[in-house]
This record gives C-alpha cells, sequence and structure tokens, in this order.
C-alpha cells in the first residue's frame, strides 16, 4: 500500500547500522528501510546523531558507515528504487561550537543543518547559536520542535525562533501519543500555526515503524501533514 507521494523525502532517520541509538546491525537498517519501502517511502537522508560524550561521530565514521550501508542497498534486489544520502543531526553542545568554527558539517541538502538541543532545557546560548549558525552561512533546521518541554509552557518561543531564521522539523511519530500527550498537542498546534517546514520519520527501530504505519491509515493526520510533504521535495 502506497500511503506517500513521490514528494516524500524522509530528512531524518537514524538508519546507520551501530553509530548511534537507531539501527544496531546491517540487517536492522535493512529491515527498517524494507518496511519504509513498503509504505510508499523511496527517498531518505540518514541523520546520525553527534553528541559529545555520547555519540561522538566525526564526518569520516559518517561517511564510511554510510558507503556501507549505502552498498548493500545496491546489492538487495527489493531495494532497487531507494534513494539515500547522508547527513547528521547535531546536538548544539560545547562540541558543536567546534564544528561550527570549522564549518565541518554534512548538511540535510546545501546549507542546511540539522540541529537539536536537550528536550529538558535550551542551552543558555541558543538564539546566539542560531546567529552563529547564518553567519558562517548554515540555515539551521531544528529537529522536532514539539518534543521541547520546556517550549510547552512559553509557546512564544517558537515564534521567536522562526523570527531568528530557524526552520522546524516535525517528527511523523508526533502525530501519535506515543512520546506523550504534551507533545502531540504541541506538534498539532504548531502545524495549525503554520509553523513547520518540513516532516521527518526519525525513525530509530521497528517499534518506531510500528507508530509510523498506524500515523499513515489516519486520514485526518495525513491531511494535516501533506502540504509539508510536499515542502520536502525541496529537500531532494
Amino acid at each position: 500500500m502506497n500511503n506517500f507521494t513521490e514528494h516524500f523525502i524522509d530528512i531524518h532517520s537514524h538508519i546507520l547500522p551501530g553509530i548511534d541509538d537507531g539501527a544496531k546491525t546491517m540487517g536492522h537498517s535493512i529491515e527498517l528501510l524494507t518496511n519504509m519501502y513498503k509504505l510508499g517511502i523511496r527517498n531518505f537522508v540518514c541523520t546520525p546523531h553527534v553528541i559529545e560524550g555520547v555519540w561522538e561521530n566525526s564526518t569520516e565514521k559518517i561517511l564510511s558507515t554510510f558507503n556501507e550501508l549505502n552498498a548493500v542497498v545496491e546489492q538487495t534486489p527489493n531495494l532497487k528504487e531507494i534513494n539515500i544520502r547522508v547527513a547528521a543531526e547535531y546536538m548544539m553542545d560545547e562540541n558543536f561550537q567546534k564544528l561550527l568554527e570549522n564549518k565541518d558539517f554534512l548538511p540535510i541538502k546545501d546549507n542546511k543543518i540539522l540541529v537539536e538541543m536537550s528536550y529538558l532545557a535550551p542551552p543558555a546560548n541558543l538564539f546566539e547559536t542560531i546567529a552563529e549558525i547564518q553567519i558562517k552561512g548554515f540555515v539551521p533546521i531544528l529537529a522536532h520542535p514539539e518534543r521541547y518541554k520546556s517550549f510547552h509552557q512559553d509557546l512564544g518561543v517558537y515564534q521567536r525562533l522562526k523570527s531568528a531564521g530557524c526552520m522546524f522539523q516535525i517528527n511523523m511519530i508526533s502525530l501519535s501519543n506515543y512520546y506523550g500527550k504534551d507533545v502531540h498537542e504541541s506538534a498539532i498546534w504548531l502545524l495549525r500555526n503554520n509553523m513547520i517546514d518540513f516532516i521527518g520519520s526519525d525513525l530509530h527501530h521497528m517499534r518506531h515503524m510500528e507508530v509510523i504505519e498506524s500515523v499513515v491509515t489516519r486520514k485526518n493526520m495525513m491531511e494535516m501533514v501533506t502540504p509539508i510533504i510536499y515542502n520536502n521535495h525541496q529537500l531532494k
């Protein structure tokens, strides 16, 4: 069953094997891709975490792991139509400042980079960092803004971030209650207020896959994100 248009590109996924908290093995990576393919998804950007002290993935390590996965995908008969690219999801921590200084990023496309922050509290220098990213010639896409609990008590921060030049990427999983009711409500509020620029799966494992499969059968949810799915096409 094909539930997606040709315009959808999954710009946020953790399907590279053994590199972060996503797919653990090459077999897991292929399993996830196979199940996403069955939903009609053909285009993926792998975005492993880059987090100081947790997932200290260098650009070289990410590219090497991606090349290994891509070689297997190319030899997998039922995945012939799949296209995968590689980028990363960067935590805005102290190490991020070093990467920023050296412009050492793997963008989603052109100069757009995927960034994240702590779910509990934003960095004290959040707006300064957003400005520095742009000064260096990049455009920040904030991953899953609906998941940052500190923002739920101050919805105005979303508009301030947008005004500061930050783009937003919502998680498909947030269209369910998987992360909790508060995250779901935040996602719907952001969508209804036209603040979301892109959508991604943030796929890590088969539990996420099951949630995504349930979301795409919900007509009201899919109708709400259809314009965002078309937006993703500009990142092809």
